[in-house]
């Protein structure tokens, strides 16, 4: 029998895809798919299958895999689960050897006789030498290939591979993500996993040279010990974070529900999660906001951190989350201070401390912008900082379109004065939480536009300097652990 990982490279770059249940109802899900690959202009040959169609949005139908007349690499199932052991049987005599099964209401419903029919599938697809995804589970999306499992995602491929027990999940978080900037390789639904296993895709993941980070949402496992070791395996190469749901008894109940999953002591997921080298979070939040930082920052070599940016009490707040974190503000250095006594006089000695409060630098002269432009330079040059955090605000008096241009001026400086410089930086933009009526307000147009322009420049960006610092840490301590510290971008140096 072929590897998983060989039969998961075929499905990701298949040739041809059967969708059988294919269907010109927009309720159906065989319609949606089919739709996934036209709009997003799917380069292979797409094959609906379905007896009671000619034609399935504008394509050729067939009544069952078994006539179409070429070669088929990959089938999506969107039939029910009685029709999936003859589906097997014709999917043999063509060929196919990996399967998707999108067909659910199986194990997970705890019906015996469903239970039964779920064995009876497994047993046939591997007397039949076939492998399938599934069931009750998306698929997978992969935007080299224009392959989906949902409407709106980037087709910019990246870097972040994401394996998930929840279709649901992996929809939302890949459209959330996207708007922080991350964009993904491969990400794998995978349900009831009464096949592949999410073992299994951890190890494929390893192996994937487009994947240099590795997000994974489990609700449980029926072989603990390969995902231990698998793991182990995989965090020795490339960082991986994990969201484990079913923590609690009613998060075990709706796990078993959801996908008929063993979730499994609290205590020794968190155990194995640690010892195999992985990071675990508790919330999509926690995961988004570590995930950014694994992409976009490398390796940070300390928590000497200088913040600039935003108000007087802001900076106050912001010395103290970073503080709680275990980070150093350190004093500015007498470089950098000897500068700012010079240049921009009378006031230097409100910038002689770190964070530094912008919010009294007038930036509306050709002088000023010269020399704010210089001090996030020496900044950014300073030996006595490892990282720098820049807090994207708008709390001053000023008039909104004059607080706006004021703001976006300071973040062009800020980019033009980063150009070439290879210390990580951060930014904080906090967009509040904006109703239905806010999202026309030129404020909250403005900040979404600075994040907009932030990310294009590859610096992350986070809703407060309390998540970045949060996040960043764990970047910190995940290098500097043991057998982690020279890894960068899945490689070691």
């Amino acid at each position: 029998m072929r590897l998983v990982s060989e039969l998961l490279d075929t499905a990701f770059n298949a040739e041809s895809i059967a969708v059988v249940g294919a269907s010109n109802s927009p309720a159906a899900s065989g319609y949606y798919y089919m739709r996934y690959f036209l709009e997003y202009g799917y380069p292979g040959r797409i094959y609906p299958v379905n007896p009671r169609y000619e034609e399935v949005l504008g394509i050729k139908a067939y009544p069952s895999v078994k006539d179409i007349p070429e070669k088929v690499d990959y089938v999506i199932c969107c039939i029910p689960a009685q029709g999936v052991p003859e589906l097997l049987y014709d999917c043999a005599e063509k060929g196919v050897k990996i399967m998707h099964l999108f067909t659910a209401r199986m194990r997970e419903t705890g019906s015996e006789e469903v239970m039964e029919l779920e064995e009876k599938i497994a047993r046939l697809a591997k007397e039949l030498n076939i492998r399938f995804l599934g069931p009750n589970c998306m698929g997978i999306y992969y935007p080299k290939r224009k392959i989906a499992f949902g409407f709106d995602f980037p087709l910019e491929p990246g870097k972040l591979g994401m394996l998930s027990q929840s279709g649901g999940l992996a929809t939302i978080f890949t459209r959330i993500a996207a708007q922080r900037g991350l964009r993904f390789s491969k990400v794998i639904s995978y349900g009831n996993a009464t096949d592949i296993s999410e073992a299994d895709l951890f190890e494929y993941l390893l192996r994937d040279e487009e994947t240099e980070v590795i997000a994974a949402y489990i609700e449980g496992t029926t072989s603990g010990r390969k995902l231990y070791e698998v793991l182990k395996k995989v965090t020795s190469v490339k960082p991986v974070i994990i969201l484990k749901a079913g923590r609690t008894k009613a998060g075990a109940r709706a796990a078993s529900s959801h996908t008929a999953s063993i979730s499994g002591s609290t205590n020794i997921w968190e155990v194995g999660i640690r010892e195999a080298g992985a990071i675990e979070v508790k919330t999509i939040d926690e995961m988004l906001d570590i995930l950014t930082a694994f992409y976009f920052l490398g390796p940070v070599s300390g928590k000497r951190v200088g913040v600039f940016g935003g108000s007087g009490g802001q900076s106050v707040i912001s010395a103290d989350e970073w503080g709680e974190e275990g980070f150093e503000l350190t004093p500015l250095p007498s470089k950098i201070q000897n500068y700012i006594r010079q240049n921009i006089p009378p006031m230097w000695w409100k910038w002689l401390i770190n964070p530094v409060d912008i919010s009294i630098l007038p930036i509306d002269d050709f002088s000023s912008l010269k020399n704010f432009k210089n001090f996030i330079k020496m900044m950014m040059e300073s030996p006595d900082f490892d990282l720098i955090a820049y807090n994207v605000t708008t709390c001053s008096p000023l008039p909104l379109e004059l607080e706006t241009a004021n703001l976006s001026q300071c973040t062009n400086i800020v980019l033009d004065a980063l150009e070439g410089e290879t210390k990580p930086v951060v930014a904080i933009v906090d967009s509040g939480y904006l109703g239905i009526e806010d999202l026309e307000d030129q404020r909250w147009r403005f900040l979404a536009g600075e994040k907009s322009h932030l990310i294009g420049a590859g610096i992350p960006v986070y809703p407060s300097m309390c998540r970045a610092a949060k996040a960043i840490r764990k970047l910190i301590d995940y290098y500097q652990s043991p057998g982690n510290i020279l890894k960068v971008g899945g490689k070691f140096l």
